[in-house]
């Protein structure tokens, strides 16, 4: 059996939330991203749209593995921001994402130690608010089967998929039917012994190329 590499989770959408600490207001942004370029968009797009507010401070984490990471403080002192919004992600195991905190100043100062709850709060409390998509490496298989078998087999991959975390990719039909499934790794000797049960011997599935499928959590 092989065993199946984790990657970091992503999330669907972009989620505002906005938390009140002694007076200053904490707008935190979080939103999916395909690389920094696309962060830095996104932080430049806060700037413009918030341009009154005294900070706005940020962290991205990019990559399939996660492995690219920046943040900024954007004039709070060192460390009380961008790193501790970065820990929050890296501490959910995410990437392909850019959190952006806007800070308007209340007039009273929170101190070191209250600015990293302040940020790390308002970065956690929009990512409880956020759909999140798992990423799992699958692998393409393709079944060929009679024209009149297409539907009792679509049956059975429908099903099979539903309990092995697997998916149904699109049929096609030409001379025969082909039908199409994304699946793990470590189910796809399952698959085949499911199927040769199914059909006595004479469908087997066919293995085709991996690639890395976003899935709802």
């Amino acid at each position: 059996m092989t065993s199946a590499r984790s990657y970091p989770a992503t999330i669907a959408a972009a989620v505002e939330h906005e938390i009140v600490i002694k007076k200053s207001r904490f707008i935190a942004r979080v939103e999916p991203v395909r690389s920094v370029e696309e962060a830095d968009a996104v932080i430049a797009g806060v700037r413009k749209r918030f341009w009154d507010a005294r900070h706005n401070c940020s962290a991205m984490v990019t990559g399939l593995l996660g492995d690219q990471a920046r943040s900024s403080d954007d004039g709070e002192p060192s460390g009380t921001a961008g790193i501790p919004m970065l820990e929050v992600l890296r501490r959910r195991e995410l990437t392909d994402l850019v959190a952006v905190v806007t800070r308007y100043f209340g007039g009273v100062k929170l101190g070191a130690g209250g600015l990293v709850r302040a940020y790390s709060t308002a970065v956690s409390e929009a990512l409880d608010l956020a759909a999140l998509l798992r990423r799992e490496a699958l692998t393409q298989v393709t079944v060929e089967v009679a024209h009149a078998d297409a539907g009792r087999y679509d049956n059975l991959l429908r099903d099979w998929a539903a309990h092995h975390g697997a998916t149904l990719g699109e049929p096609r039909y030409g001379a025969a039917a082909t039908l199409e499934l994304w699946a793990p790794a470590a189910e796809l000797d399952r698959l085949a012994d499911d199927l040769a049960a199914a059909s006595a011997g004479s469908v087997a599935p066919v293995r085709g190329v991996e690639r890395i499928v976003d899935i709802s959590a």
